[in-house]
Protein backbone atom coordinates (compact mmCIF):
# COMPACT_ATOMS: atom_id res chain seq x y z
CA UNK A 1 0.00 0.00 0.00
CA UNK A 2 1.44 3.33 -1.09
CA UNK A 3 1.86 6.28 1.30
CA UNK A 4 -0.82 8.20 -0.57
CA UNK A 5 -3.26 5.36 -0.34
CA UNK A 6 -2.58 5.08 3.38
CA UNK A 7 -3.27 8.73 3.91
CA UNK A 8 -6.56 8.43 1.93
CA UNK A 9 -7.73 5.38 3.93
CA UNK A 10 -8.26 3.06 0.86
CA UNK A 11 -6.46 0.00 -0.44
CA UNK A 12 -6.05 -1.74 -3.78
CA UNK A 13 -5.93 -5.58 -3.72
CA UNK A 14 -2.71 -7.08 -4.95
CA UNK A 15 -2.95 -8.88 -8.26
CA UNK A 16 -2.16 -12.58 -8.23
CA UNK A 17 1.16 -13.72 -9.57
CA UNK A 18 1.11 -14.33 -13.32
CA UNK A 19 3.58 -15.88 -15.67
CA UNK A 20 5.44 -13.51 -17.92
CA UNK A 21 3.83 -13.00 -21.33
CA UNK A 22 5.07 -11.54 -24.60
CA UNK A 23 3.36 -8.94 -26.72
CA UNK A 24 4.10 -10.82 -29.93
CA UNK A 25 6.66 -8.21 -31.10
CA UNK A 26 10.29 -9.35 -31.06
CA UNK A 27 9.37 -11.75 -28.29
CA UNK A 28 9.33 -8.96 -25.69
CA UNK A 29 7.73 -9.70 -22.38
CA UNK A 30 4.31 -8.33 -21.67
CA UNK A 31 3.73 -6.99 -18.16
CA UNK A 32 0.56 -7.87 -16.26
CA UNK A 33 -1.92 -5.04 -16.80
CA UNK A 34 -3.89 -3.87 -13.77
CA UNK A 35 -7.05 -3.70 -15.81
CA UNK A 36 -6.58 -7.33 -16.75
CA UNK A 37 -6.90 -8.12 -13.05
CA UNK A 38 -9.95 -5.92 -12.59
CA UNK A 39 -8.12 -3.22 -10.56
CA UNK A 40 -9.13 0.36 -11.52
CA UNK A 41 -6.18 2.77 -11.72
CA UNK A 42 -5.74 6.42 -12.82
CA UNK A 43 -4.76 7.06 -16.42
CA UNK A 44 -1.00 6.99 -17.06
CA UNK A 45 1.04 10.22 -16.61
CA UNK A 46 -1.60 11.95 -14.53
CA UNK A 47 -1.28 13.08 -10.91
CA UNK A 48 -3.28 11.33 -8.25
CA UNK A 49 -6.15 13.24 -6.70
CA UNK A 50 -3.97 13.76 -3.64
CA UNK A 51 -1.17 15.34 -5.72
CA UNK A 52 -3.63 17.51 -7.56
CA UNK A 53 -5.06 18.72 -4.29
CA UNK A 54 -1.58 19.44 -2.84
CA UNK A 55 -0.52 21.39 -5.92
CA UNK A 56 -3.72 23.38 -5.90
CA UNK A 57 -3.30 24.14 -2.21
CA UNK A 58 0.32 25.15 -2.70
CA UNK A 59 -0.64 27.57 -5.44
CA UNK A 60 -3.37 29.01 -3.24
CA UNK A 61 -0.91 29.48 -0.37
CA UNK A 62 1.54 31.08 -2.77
CA UNK A 63 -1.09 33.50 -4.05
CA UNK A 64 -1.99 34.50 -0.50
CA UNK A 65 1.68 34.87 0.34
CA UNK A 66 2.17 37.15 -2.65
CA UNK A 67 -0.63 39.41 -1.42
CA UNK A 68 0.99 39.71 2.02
CA UNK A 69 4.37 40.30 0.40
CA UNK A 70 3.02 43.20 -1.65
CA UNK A 71 1.43 44.56 1.53
CA UNK A 72 4.90 44.35 3.19
CA UNK A 73 3.59 41.99 5.83
CA UNK A 74 6.68 39.85 5.72
CA UNK A 75 5.95 37.36 8.47
CA UNK A 76 2.48 36.59 7.15
CA UNK A 77 3.94 36.11 3.69
CA UNK A 78 6.56 33.77 5.16
CA UNK A 79 3.84 31.77 6.88
CA UNK A 80 1.89 31.33 3.63
CA UNK A 81 4.97 30.43 1.61
CA UNK A 82 5.85 27.90 4.30
CA UNK A 83 2.46 26.25 3.81
CA UNK A 84 3.13 26.13 0.09
CA UNK A 85 6.54 24.53 0.67
CA UNK A 86 4.98 21.96 2.96
CA UNK A 87 2.27 21.22 0.42
CA UNK A 88 4.81 20.80 -2.40
CA UNK A 89 8.40 20.48 -1.10
CA UNK A 90 9.84 19.74 -4.52
CA UNK A 91 8.80 23.04 -6.11
CA UNK A 92 11.67 25.57 -6.28
CA UNK A 93 9.35 28.56 -6.72
CA UNK A 94 7.90 28.39 -3.22
CA UNK A 95 11.38 28.22 -1.68
CA UNK A 96 12.56 31.14 -3.77
CA UNK A 97 9.52 33.24 -2.85
CA UNK A 98 9.97 32.48 0.82
CA UNK A 99 13.65 33.48 0.51
CA UNK A 100 12.53 36.89 -0.82
CA UNK A 101 10.23 37.30 2.17
CA UNK A 102 12.99 36.29 4.56
CA UNK A 103 15.30 38.88 2.95
CA UNK A 104 12.72 41.61 3.39
CA UNK A 105 12.28 40.58 7.02
CA UNK A 106 16.04 40.80 7.60
CA UNK A 107 16.38 37.04 8.09
CA UNK A 108 19.26 36.44 5.72
CA UNK A 109 20.54 33.08 7.03
CA UNK A 110 17.06 31.58 6.46
CA UNK A 111 16.85 33.25 3.06
CA UNK A 112 20.24 31.80 2.10
CA UNK A 113 19.15 28.28 3.02
CA UNK A 114 15.94 28.54 0.99
CA UNK A 115 17.77 29.89 -2.06
CA UNK A 116 20.34 27.11 -1.94
CA UNK A 117 17.58 24.50 -1.86
CA UNK A 118 15.70 26.24 -4.69
CA UNK A 119 18.92 26.27 -6.75
CA UNK A 120 19.38 22.55 -6.19
CA UNK A 121 15.76 21.84 -7.19
CA UNK A 122 15.93 24.02 -10.29
CA UNK A 123 19.59 24.70 -11.16
CA UNK A 124 20.62 27.89 -12.93
CA UNK A 125 17.27 29.61 -12.67
CA UNK A 126 18.27 33.27 -13.31
CA UNK A 127 15.74 34.67 -10.85
CA UNK A 128 16.91 32.36 -8.08
CA UNK A 129 20.58 33.06 -8.82
CA UNK A 130 20.10 36.83 -8.74
CA UNK A 131 18.38 36.46 -5.39
CA UNK A 132 21.10 34.16 -4.07
CA UNK A 133 23.84 36.62 -5.11
CA UNK A 134 22.06 39.50 -3.37
CA UNK A 135 21.78 37.43 -0.20
CA UNK A 136 25.50 36.65 -0.23
CA UNK A 137 26.27 40.34 -0.66
CA UNK A 138 23.94 41.34 2.16
CA UNK A 139 25.67 38.84 4.43
CA UNK A 140 29.14 40.24 3.70
CA UNK A 141 30.26 37.51 1.31
CA UNK A 142 31.00 39.40 -1.94
CA UNK A 143 33.31 36.70 -3.32
CA UNK A 144 30.54 34.10 -3.18
CA UNK A 145 28.09 36.60 -4.66
CA UNK A 146 30.33 37.26 -7.66
CA UNK A 147 30.74 33.53 -8.28
CA UNK A 148 26.96 33.18 -8.42
CA UNK A 149 26.66 36.14 -10.80
CA UNK A 150 29.11 34.39 -13.11
CA UNK A 151 26.66 31.47 -13.45
CA UNK A 152 23.78 33.58 -14.71
CA UNK A 153 22.78 33.34 -18.37
CA UNK A 154 22.37 35.76 -19.96
CA UNK A 155 25.25 37.43 -18.07
CA UNK A 156 24.40 39.69 -15.15
CA UNK A 157 24.84 43.40 -15.77
CA UNK A 158 27.53 45.54 -14.16
CA UNK A 159 24.76 47.36 -12.31
CA UNK A 160 23.49 44.12 -10.79
CA UNK A 161 27.00 43.14 -9.73
CA UNK A 162 27.97 46.63 -8.47
CA UNK A 163 27.08 46.15 -4.76
CA UNK A 164 29.17 42.98 -4.52
CA UNK A 165 32.02 44.46 -6.58
CA UNK A 166 32.11 47.62 -4.46
CA UNK A 167 32.04 45.68 -1.19
CA UNK A 168 34.88 43.45 -2.34
CA UNK A 169 36.90 46.54 -3.33
CA UNK A 170 36.53 48.07 0.14
CA UNK A 171 37.63 44.86 1.87
CA UNK A 172 40.59 44.46 -0.48
CA UNK A 173 41.65 48.05 0.21
CA UNK A 174 41.42 47.53 3.98
CA UNK A 175 43.53 44.37 3.75
CA UNK A 176 46.18 46.16 1.70
CA UNK A 177 46.36 49.15 4.06
CA UNK A 178 46.73 46.88 7.06
CA UNK A 179 49.32 44.71 5.33
CA UNK A 180 51.40 47.77 4.40
CA UNK A 181 50.83 49.41 7.77
CA UNK A 182 50.36 52.78 6.09
CA UNK A 183 47.11 53.98 7.62
CA UNK A 184 44.98 52.22 10.19
CA UNK A 185 42.37 54.99 10.07
CA UNK A 186 41.96 54.62 6.30
CA UNK A 187 41.51 50.87 6.75
CA UNK A 188 38.77 51.58 9.29
CA UNK A 189 37.10 53.90 6.80
CA UNK A 190 37.20 51.23 4.08
CA UNK A 191 35.64 48.70 6.44
CA UNK A 192 32.93 51.19 7.40
CA UNK A 193 32.09 51.60 3.73
CA UNK A 194 31.86 47.83 3.30
CA UNK A 195 29.54 47.58 6.31
CA UNK A 196 27.11 49.92 4.58
CA UNK A 197 26.43 47.15 2.06
CA UNK A 198 25.29 44.67 4.70
CA UNK A 199 21.62 43.81 5.02
CA UNK A 200 19.43 44.86 7.97
CA UNK A 201 20.15 42.95 11.19
CA UNK A 202 23.32 41.44 9.69
CA UNK A 203 26.31 41.50 12.03
CA UNK A 204 29.74 42.42 10.76
CA UNK A 205 31.42 39.22 9.53
CA UNK A 206 34.05 37.67 11.78
CA UNK A 207 36.77 38.25 9.18
CA UNK A 208 35.93 41.94 9.05
CA UNK A 209 36.00 42.21 12.84
CA UNK A 210 39.52 40.80 12.91
CA UNK A 211 40.58 43.21 10.17
CA UNK A 212 39.10 46.10 12.13
CA UNK A 213 40.93 45.00 15.26
CA UNK A 214 44.19 44.80 13.30
CA UNK A 215 43.61 48.31 11.95
CA UNK A 216 43.12 49.65 15.47
CA UNK A 217 46.37 47.98 16.53
CA UNK A 218 48.12 49.72 13.64
CA UNK A 219 46.77 53.08 14.84
CA UNK A 220 48.42 52.28 18.19
CA UNK A 221 46.98 55.02 20.36
CA UNK A 222 45.13 54.78 23.66
CA UNK A 223 41.63 54.98 22.19
CA UNK A 224 42.39 52.66 19.28
CA UNK A 225 43.89 50.00 21.56
CA UNK A 226 40.75 50.20 23.68
CA UNK A 227 38.62 49.71 20.57
CA UNK A 228 40.69 46.66 19.59
CA UNK A 229 40.10 45.21 23.04
CA UNK A 230 36.35 45.79 22.73
CA UNK A 231 36.24 43.88 19.44
CA UNK A 232 38.16 40.98 20.96
CA UNK A 233 35.90 40.89 24.01
CA UNK A 234 32.75 40.83 21.88
CA UNK A 235 34.16 37.86 19.96
CA UNK A 236 35.19 36.08 23.15
CA UNK A 237 31.70 36.44 24.57
CA UNK A 238 30.53 34.40 21.60
CA UNK A 239 33.40 31.90 21.82
CA UNK A 240 35.80 32.08 24.76
CA UNK A 241 38.15 29.64 23.04
CA UNK A 242 38.61 31.70 19.87
CA UNK A 243 42.42 31.83 19.39
CA UNK A 244 42.22 34.77 16.97
CA UNK A 245 40.26 36.84 19.47
CA UNK A 246 42.61 35.85 22.30
CA UNK A 247 45.66 36.96 20.32
CA UNK A 248 43.92 40.19 19.28
CA UNK A 249 43.19 41.07 22.91
CA UNK A 250 46.68 40.01 23.98
CA UNK A 251 48.24 42.35 21.42
CA UNK A 252 46.02 45.22 22.58
CA UNK A 253 47.06 44.60 26.18
CA UNK A 254 50.70 44.44 25.09
CA UNK A 255 50.33 47.77 23.33
CA UNK A 256 48.98 49.23 26.57
CA UNK A 257 51.97 47.96 28.52
CA UNK A 258 50.02 45.17 30.27
CA UNK A 259 52.62 42.57 29.40
CA UNK A 260 51.74 39.94 32.00
CA UNK A 261 48.09 39.89 30.94
CA UNK A 262 49.15 39.84 27.29
CA UNK A 263 51.27 36.75 27.85
CA UNK A 264 48.37 35.02 29.59
CA UNK A 265 46.20 35.55 26.51
CA UNK A 266 48.90 34.25 24.15
CA UNK A 267 49.31 31.13 26.29
CA UNK A 268 45.56 30.60 26.35
CA UNK A 269 45.46 30.88 22.55
CA UNK A 270 48.16 28.21 22.34
CA UNK A 271 46.10 25.98 24.60
CA UNK A 272 43.31 26.29 22.04
CA UNK A 273 45.64 25.84 19.07
CA UNK A 274 49.19 24.67 19.89
CA UNK A 275 50.33 25.37 16.32
CA UNK A 276 49.11 28.98 16.22
CA UNK A 277 52.23 30.77 14.92
CA UNK A 278 51.05 34.31 15.75
CA UNK A 279 50.58 33.39 19.41
CA UNK A 280 54.08 31.88 19.54
CA UNK A 281 55.61 34.93 17.86
CA UNK A 282 54.06 37.51 20.17
CA UNK A 283 54.59 35.46 23.32
CA UNK A 284 58.33 35.18 22.64
CA UNK A 285 58.64 38.87 21.80
CA UNK A 286 56.90 40.00 24.99
CA UNK A 287 58.98 37.59 27.07
CA UNK A 288 62.20 39.00 25.59
CA UNK A 289 61.10 42.58 26.19
CA UNK A 290 60.13 41.82 29.78
CA UNK A 291 63.47 40.13 30.48
CA UNK A 292 65.35 43.15 29.18
CA UNK A 293 63.27 45.54 31.26
CA UNK A 294 63.63 43.47 34.43
CA UNK A 295 67.39 43.15 34.00
CA UNK A 296 67.59 46.94 33.67
CA UNK A 297 65.45 47.36 36.81
CA UNK A 298 67.72 44.98 38.71
CA UNK A 299 70.82 46.98 37.74
CA UNK A 300 69.08 50.23 38.71
CA UNK A 301 68.17 48.91 42.16
CA UNK A 302 71.78 47.80 42.63
CA UNK A 303 72.96 51.35 41.87
CA UNK A 304 74.59 50.26 38.60
CA UNK A 305 73.13 53.13 36.65
CA UNK A 306 75.44 53.05 33.63
CA UNK A 307 74.81 49.31 33.21
CA UNK A 308 71.07 49.88 33.59
CA UNK A 309 71.19 52.46 30.80
CA UNK A 310 72.79 49.86 28.51
CA UNK A 311 70.22 47.19 29.40
CA UNK A 312 67.28 49.55 28.91
CA UNK A 313 68.71 50.57 25.54
CA UNK A 314 68.87 46.92 24.46
CA UNK A 315 65.29 46.36 25.62
CA UNK A 316 64.08 49.33 23.57
CA UNK A 317 65.42 47.66 20.42
CA UNK A 318 63.22 44.54 20.86
CA UNK A 319 60.08 46.16 19.46
CA UNK A 320 60.38 49.84 18.50
CA UNK A 321 56.66 49.96 17.62
CA UNK A 322 55.55 49.25 21.18
CA UNK A 323 54.44 52.40 22.92
CA UNK A 324 53.13 51.19 26.26
CA UNK A 325 56.23 49.34 27.46
CA UNK A 326 58.81 51.47 25.67
CA UNK A 327 57.50 54.62 27.31
CA UNK A 328 58.10 53.01 30.70
CA UNK A 329 61.59 51.86 29.72
CA UNK A 330 62.46 55.37 28.52
CA UNK A 331 61.22 56.80 31.80
CA UNK A 332 63.38 54.30 33.70
CA UNK A 333 66.39 55.18 31.59
CA UNK A 334 65.72 58.86 32.31
CA UNK A 335 65.92 58.09 36.03
CA UNK A 336 69.31 56.44 35.47
CA UNK A 337 70.51 59.48 33.53
CA UNK A 338 69.37 61.66 36.42
CA UNK A 339 71.32 59.54 38.88
CA UNK A 340 74.35 60.02 36.63
CA UNK A 341 73.57 63.76 36.54
CA UNK A 342 73.16 63.57 32.79
CA UNK A 343 70.31 66.03 32.88
CA UNK A 344 70.07 66.74 29.16
CA UNK A 345 69.90 63.04 28.35
CA UNK A 346 67.29 62.56 31.05
CA UNK A 347 65.17 65.29 29.48
CA UNK A 348 65.55 63.69 26.04
CA UNK A 349 64.38 60.32 27.37
CA UNK A 350 61.39 61.89 29.10
CA UNK A 351 60.46 63.73 25.90
CA UNK A 352 60.63 60.45 23.99
CA UNK A 353 58.49 58.69 26.61
CA UNK A 354 55.88 61.45 26.47
CA UNK A 355 55.82 61.29 22.69
CA UNK A 356 54.78 57.65 23.01
CA UNK A 357 52.38 58.33 25.89
CA UNK A 358 51.45 62.01 26.34
CA UNK A 359 49.50 61.17 29.53
CA UNK A 360 52.45 59.55 31.33
CA UNK A 361 52.53 61.56 34.56
CA UNK A 362 55.63 59.88 36.00
CA UNK A 363 57.66 60.88 32.95
CA UNK A 364 56.39 64.45 33.28
CA UNK A 365 57.56 64.61 36.88
CA UNK A 366 60.95 63.13 36.07
CA UNK A 367 61.29 65.65 33.26
CA UNK A 368 60.45 68.53 35.60
CA UNK A 369 63.17 67.44 38.02
CA UNK A 370 65.73 67.15 35.21
CA UNK A 371 64.75 70.55 33.81
CA UNK A 372 65.29 72.17 37.17
CA UNK A 373 68.61 70.51 37.83
CA UNK A 374 69.65 71.53 34.34
CA UNK A 375 69.07 75.17 35.30
CA UNK A 376 65.46 75.77 34.25
CA UNK A 377 63.41 75.69 37.43
CA UNK A 378 60.93 78.13 35.94
CA UNK A 379 59.90 75.56 33.32
CA UNK A 380 59.99 72.82 35.96
CA UNK A 381 57.47 74.72 38.08
CA UNK A 382 55.25 75.20 35.04
CA UNK A 383 55.31 71.46 34.23
CA UNK A 384 54.44 70.47 37.79
CA UNK A 385 51.66 73.03 38.05
CA UNK A 386 50.18 71.65 34.83
CA UNK A 387 50.18 68.18 36.37
CA UNK A 388 48.49 69.49 39.52
CA UNK A 389 45.86 71.27 37.46
CA UNK A 390 45.10 68.25 35.28
CA UNK A 391 45.20 65.75 38.13
CA UNK A 392 44.76 67.35 41.55
CA UNK A 393 44.70 63.93 43.20
CA UNK A 394 48.17 62.96 41.97
CA UNK A 395 50.01 61.79 45.11
CA UNK A 396 52.59 64.27 46.40
CA UNK A 397 52.13 66.77 43.58
CA UNK A 398 51.39 69.72 45.88
CA UNK A 399 54.61 69.11 47.79
CA UNK A 400 56.58 68.80 44.57
CA UNK A 401 55.20 72.10 43.31
CA UNK A 402 56.23 73.84 46.54
CA UNK A 403 59.70 72.31 46.39
CA UNK A 404 60.16 73.39 42.78
CA UNK A 405 59.02 76.92 43.63
CA UNK A 406 61.59 76.97 46.42
CA UNK A 407 64.27 75.79 44.00
CA UNK A 408 63.19 78.51 41.60
CA UNK A 409 63.62 81.08 44.34
CA UNK A 410 67.03 79.65 45.19
CA UNK A 411 68.03 79.69 41.53
CA UNK A 412 67.58 83.46 41.41
CA UNK A 413 70.37 83.92 43.96
CA UNK A 414 74.03 83.43 43.26
CA UNK A 415 74.72 79.73 42.85
CA UNK A 416 77.64 79.22 45.19
CA UNK A 417 78.08 75.61 44.16
CA UNK A 418 78.33 76.66 40.55
CA UNK A 419 80.70 79.50 41.41
CA UNK A 420 83.10 77.07 43.07
CA UNK A 421 82.45 74.39 40.44
CA UNK A 422 81.42 71.69 42.90
CA UNK A 423 78.38 69.44 43.26
CA UNK A 424 75.76 70.13 45.90
CA UNK A 425 76.89 67.14 47.88
CA UNK A 426 80.56 68.20 47.90
CA UNK A 427 82.50 67.74 51.16
CA UNK A 428 84.45 70.35 53.12
CA UNK A 429 87.82 69.37 51.69
CA UNK A 430 86.50 69.51 48.13
CA UNK A 431 85.04 72.96 48.75
CA UNK A 432 88.28 74.23 50.31
CA UNK A 433 90.37 72.85 47.46
CA UNK A 434 88.10 74.44 44.84
CA UNK A 435 88.23 77.78 46.65
CA UNK A 436 92.01 77.87 46.86
CA UNK A 437 92.39 77.10 43.20
CA UNK A 438 89.86 79.69 42.05
CA UNK A 439 91.04 82.41 44.42
CA UNK A 440 94.52 82.21 42.94
CA UNK A 441 93.28 82.17 39.34
CA UNK A 442 90.88 85.07 39.72
CA UNK A 443 92.77 87.32 42.16
CA UNK A 444 92.63 90.93 40.89
CA UNK A 445 96.40 91.36 41.18
CA UNK A 446 96.84 88.45 38.81
CA UNK A 447 94.31 89.91 36.38
CA UNK A 448 95.17 93.63 36.31
CA UNK A 449 93.60 94.16 32.90
CA UNK A 450 90.37 92.37 33.75
CA UNK A 451 87.90 94.70 35.44
CA UNK A 452 85.58 91.80 36.28
CA UNK A 453 88.23 89.85 38.15
CA UNK A 454 87.53 91.69 41.42
CA UNK A 455 83.82 90.82 41.20
CA UNK A 456 84.58 87.20 40.48
CA UNK A 457 87.02 87.11 43.35
CA UNK A 458 84.41 88.58 45.61
CA UNK A 459 81.84 85.94 44.55
CA UNK A 460 84.36 83.19 45.19
CA UNK A 461 84.91 84.52 48.68
CA UNK A 462 81.17 84.73 49.35
CA UNK A 463 80.68 81.20 48.12
CA UNK A 464 83.46 79.82 50.29
CA UNK A 465 82.30 81.68 53.39
CA UNK A 466 78.81 80.25 53.04
CA UNK A 467 79.60 76.70 52.02
CA UNK A 468 82.47 76.22 54.47
CA UNK A 469 80.20 77.07 57.39
CA UNK A 470 77.79 74.21 58.10
CA UNK A 471 75.15 76.50 59.58
CA UNK A 472 75.21 79.00 56.74
CA UNK A 473 75.34 76.22 54.19
CA UNK A 474 72.23 74.60 55.69
CA UNK A 475 70.40 77.93 55.58
CA UNK A 476 71.54 78.46 52.00
CA UNK A 477 70.43 74.99 50.94
CA UNK A 478 67.05 75.50 52.60
CA UNK A 479 66.38 78.50 50.39
CA UNK A 480 66.99 81.43 52.65
CA UNK A 481 68.26 84.56 50.97
CA UNK A 482 71.66 84.83 52.55
CA UNK A 483 72.92 87.71 50.50
CA UNK A 484 72.71 90.60 52.96
CA UNK A 485 75.65 93.00 52.59
CA UNK A 486 75.12 94.57 55.99
CA UNK A 487 75.28 91.15 57.57
CA UNK A 488 77.73 89.20 55.46
CA UNK A 489 80.27 91.67 54.16
CA UNK A 490 80.00 94.86 56.19
CA UNK A 491 82.24 97.81 55.50
CA UNK A 492 84.43 98.62 52.57
CA UNK A 493 88.02 98.32 51.55
CA UNK A 494 90.15 95.25 51.30
CA UNK A 495 89.53 92.61 48.59
CA UNK A 496 87.52 94.90 46.46
CA UNK A 497 85.58 96.39 49.33
CA UNK A 498 84.99 93.22 51.37
CA UNK A 499 85.28 94.19 54.97
CA UNK A 500 84.08 92.52 58.10
CA UNK A 501 87.12 90.32 58.50
CA UNK A 502 87.46 89.49 54.80
CA UNK A 503 84.08 87.86 54.60
CA UNK A 504 84.83 85.52 57.46
CA UNK A 505 87.83 83.88 55.75
CA UNK A 506 90.63 83.34 58.30
CA UNK A 507 93.60 85.61 57.54
CA UNK A 508 96.05 82.82 58.24
CA UNK A 509 94.38 80.72 55.57
CA UNK A 510 94.86 83.42 52.98
CA UNK A 511 98.42 83.98 54.20
CA UNK A 512 99.30 80.32 53.92
CA UNK A 513 97.38 79.90 50.67
CA UNK A 514 99.40 82.64 48.98
CA UNK A 515 102.73 81.44 50.26
CA UNK A 516 103.16 83.48 53.47
CA UNK A 517 105.87 86.12 54.04
CA UNK A 518 105.83 89.85 53.68
CA UNK A 519 104.45 90.79 57.03
CA UNK A 520 100.94 91.93 57.76
CA UNK A 521 101.47 95.62 57.58
CA UNK A 522 98.85 97.98 56.39
CA UNK A 523 96.05 96.29 58.27
CA UNK A 524 94.67 99.53 59.52
CA UNK A 525 91.88 101.46 57.97
CA UNK A 526 88.18 101.44 58.29
CA UNK A 527 85.68 99.01 57.02
CA UNK A 528 84.70 97.38 60.26
CA UNK A 529 87.55 94.95 60.29
CA UNK A 530 91.16 94.41 59.31
CA UNK A 531 91.83 95.22 55.70
CA UNK A 532 94.43 93.53 53.56
CA UNK A 533 95.91 95.44 50.66
CA UNK A 534 97.47 93.34 47.97
CA UNK A 535 99.91 95.20 45.79
CA UNK A 536 100.40 98.92 45.53
CA UNK A 537 101.73 100.79 48.51
CA UNK A 538 101.75 99.88 52.13
CA UNK A 539 103.25 97.00 54.01
CA UNK A 540 100.83 94.39 52.74
CA UNK A 541 102.66 91.32 51.61
CA UNK A 542 105.43 93.53 50.32
CA UNK A 543 105.89 95.72 47.33
CA UNK A 544 107.79 92.98 45.55
CA UNK A 545 106.68 89.54 46.59
CA UNK A 546 108.96 86.95 47.96
CA UNK A 547 109.22 85.36 44.55
CA UNK A 548 109.39 88.67 42.78
CA UNK A 549 105.85 88.58 41.38
CA UNK A 550 104.68 91.95 40.08
CA UNK A 551 102.19 93.88 42.13
CA UNK A 552 103.64 92.80 45.42
CA UNK A 553 101.69 89.48 45.59
CA UNK A 554 103.81 86.48 46.61
CA UNK A 555 102.97 83.73 44.06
Amino acid sequence: MSEEEQQNGSSVPSSPAAAPQTNGVNGEKSENKPEQNGAPVPPPHKESPKDETSSADAEAFKATGNKFFKAREWQKAIDEYTKAVEANPSAATYRSNRAAAYMSAGKFPEALEDCKVADSLEPNNPKTLHRLARIYTSMGQPDEALLVYDRIEPAASAKDKAPATTMKGHITQAEQLIREGTSGSMAIYALDQAVRGLGPNVFEPRKWKLLRGEAYLKMNNVNALGDAQNIAMSMLRTNSADPDALVLRGRALYGQGENEKAMQHFRQALNCDPDYKAAVKFLRMVQKLERGKEEGNKAFKAGQYAKAVELYTEALAVDPTNKGTNSKILQNRALCQSKLKQWSKAIEDCDAALKLDPTYTKAKKTRAKALGENGDWEEAVKVLKDIAEQNPNEPGIAKEVRQAELELKKSKRKDYYKILGVEKDAGDNEIKKAYRKLAIVHHPDKNPDDESAAERFKDIGEAYETLSDSGKRARYDSGEDLIDPSDMFGGGGGMGGMGGGMGGIPPEMLFNMFGGGGGMGGMGGGGGGPQFHFGGGGGGFGQQGRRGAPGGFPF
